[in-house]
């Protein structure tokens, strides 16, 4: 796509929906509207976290599971609608990431199992599909929110209703984006955390886009730049998972820092930032601006000359993205190999999520079989963790995956193999660690999986990193820049410094009644640094055993397990 957008089955959006129905390629063109849409929006999305911890993923896991699902039919000429949502569907399932990708992805479902045999779709057949997307989404959660993306399509369902017996035209579209709007908005209303952190649904804002850019496309309106630029704090910016998310024509990924010397125009920045390229992100503090695009090789110098005219540079950087990804392919395969468990025929394979190359050796001491790389910030697709386990030479499978987001996309991965699969809900790596004190890889099946979930329970896990905005939650009084503790994954306080922040978080998990704390450490603190606080939590508790540990994660400076 890169940075024109084609629809080469239908030129003129505008003419879509004349006709009473939609073929194949009508939807294919839909599906690329939104997927472009929600990419342009995807940082809006992101930004949309309730707690203020830099791990906004939803935009990000959307966009990757809708390309996944759009990757099935970018190159097909099918024009029976059914055929054309069923592969949507397919792509999606295996591309799911996060919850809100796992929803999603059953939302085309229930979409395309409407849609079964019939060569077009109308008002009445969009209704029923609709219908059956959102008893689908609901069926797919073992505990449906409402507040959530399936309040957000349950709501564009009931809206559809209104059309029965008429035709399918553009006003019922729009009835269905103003739907999904009015919805997204009443999302904090439903769901009372979304309301204390000053945010709507995430999932149901990438919901909303998806529609509203298929939409825009059908009136014939700009699809490359978002309606609302999004700004982050510098520390926020993860620009490593941009390369992710590299399409054709992105050759350079170009990023400065820049002190304009007049108020900066946001929504002119962006949108002339869009005509050169892709991946944009904005970030500030300080009065300075991080800038980061991908360009064509043609292009790569025209974001400097362009901020040049805004003020004062002080740094530039400019990186060719396809030497980055070979050179990260053969780091992969020359690197230094994890020692993963050899299984044999009838052994119980562990099969876990790490966000962080010391984990990894970790985990892979403990005996795992096969490691996916994920976690916070990163959450694997569904196919990754089905990949990581469908050729061992085993058909019992345990699967943790350390994370709460990642949860639903591995039980989509155990319902989709033959092999008995059992998900060990761990929603931490001190969780996932924890369980896997328990695991004997010749145990009976059922009895493994039991102790393991029961040792879920015998740790606390403390979580530090640096807060991306200003809020109040649960009578935590949180600023930006701020250092912020999370106890079980709930915020638990803020402080000025790692070590203030630490220290409380131990004593708010009543660490004196445990025995053990292990800290594992992140790429962005010094092992100079993690001494010091590990010296002073010796100091505290003197009768603890204390461990220090590489973990290598991202944007969390400290990992702790109290046991």
């Amino acid at each position: 796509m890169g940075n024109e957008i084609h629809f080469s089955p239908i030129p003129d959006g505008r003419k879509l929906l004349e006709s009473p129905t939609l073929d194949g390629q009508g939807l294919k063109a839909l599906l690329e509207a939104g997927l472009t849409w929600l990419r342009n929006n995807q940082q809006t999305v992101n930004a949309l976290n309730v707690f203020p911890v830099p791990d906004g993923d939803t935009g990000t896991n959307m966009v990757l599971t809708l390309q996944a699902a759009y990757n099935e039919i970018a190159t097909s000429g099918e024009h029976n609608i059914g055929k054309i949502a069923h592969a949507i569907a397919q792509g999606a399932l295996l591309g799911a990431r996060g919850n809100s990708g796992v929803i999603l992805s059953q939302i085309w479902r229930g979409f395309a199992r409407a849609l079964d045999n019939f060569e077009v779709m109308d008002a009445p057949l969009l209704v029923k599909a609709l219908a059956e997307a959102r008893n689908t989404a609901y069926k797919g959660v073992v505990r449906p929110v409402e507040g959530t993306i399936l309040t957000v399509i349950k709501d564009i369902a009931q809206a559809a209703e209104s059309f029965e017996g008429k035709d399918l035209h553009v006003e019922m579209l729009e009835a269905l984006v103003e739907a999904a709007d009015r919805s997204v908005q009443k999302t904090p209303d439903l769901l009372p955390i979304l309301k204390q952190a000053g945010v709507v649904d995430a999932g149901g804002k990438g919901l909303f886009f998806i529609l509203e850019g298929m939409l825009r496309f059908v009136k014939g309106l700009s699809l490359d730049t978002p309606l609302t630029t999004v700004v982050q704090p510098l520390s926020a910016m993860k620009m490593d998972e941009t390369m992710e998310e590299i399409e054709p024509g992105q050759d350079y990924e170009v990023v400065v820092d820049f002190r304009p010397t007049a108020p900066l125009d946001l929504e002119k920045f962006y949108s002339d930032l869009a005509e050169m390229g892709t991946s944009i992100q904005v970030g500030e503090g300080d009065g300075m601006y991080r800038m980061h695009i991908h360009v064509p090789t043609e292009n790569r110098y025209r974001p400097i000359d362009y901020v040049m005219g805004l003020g004062t540079i002080t740094k530039v950087s400019i990186e060719n993205l396809l030497a980055q990804i070979e050179e990260r392919k053969q780091e992969q395969g020359s690197g230094t190999r994890l020692n993963l468990a050899k299984i044999e025929p009838g052994q119980i394979a562990v099969v876990t999520v790490s966000p962080g190359a010391g984990l990894s050796r970790i985990f892979a001491s403990l005996g795992v079989a096969a490691i996916v790389e994920g976690g916070q910030t990163m959450n694997p697709s569904t196919e990754e963790i089905l990949r990581a386990f469908e050729n061992l030479p085993t058909d019992k499978i345990i699967i943790l995956p350390n994370n709460k987001n990642i949860i639903l996309a591995a039980k989509n991965a155990a319902s989709m193999t033959v092999k008995k699969v059992a998900v060990i809900p761990s929603k931490s790596v001190p969780q996932g660690l924890s369980a896997l004190l328990r695991y004997d890889p010749n145990g009976e099946f059922d009895t493994v999986v039991s102790e393991m979930e029961a040792a879920l329970h015998d740790v606390e896990t403390g979580e530090i990193t640096t807060a991306t905005r200003s809020v109040e939650i649960n009578g935590v009084k949180v600023s930006q820049g701020e250092v912020i503790a999370l106890l079980n994954g709930n915020l638990i306080c803020s402080s000025p410094n790692i070590m203030d922040a630490c220290l409380t978080l131990l004593e708010k998990a009543n660490a004196q009644d445990r025995e053990r704390i292990t800290i594992f450490y992140g790429q962005n603190i010094s092992k100079a640094e993690v001494n010091k606080i590990a010296d002073k939590i010796r100091e505290i508790y003197p009768r603890h055993e204390i461990e220090i540990h590489e973990g290598g994660q991202p944007h969390y400076q400290l990992i702790l397990s109290i046991e």
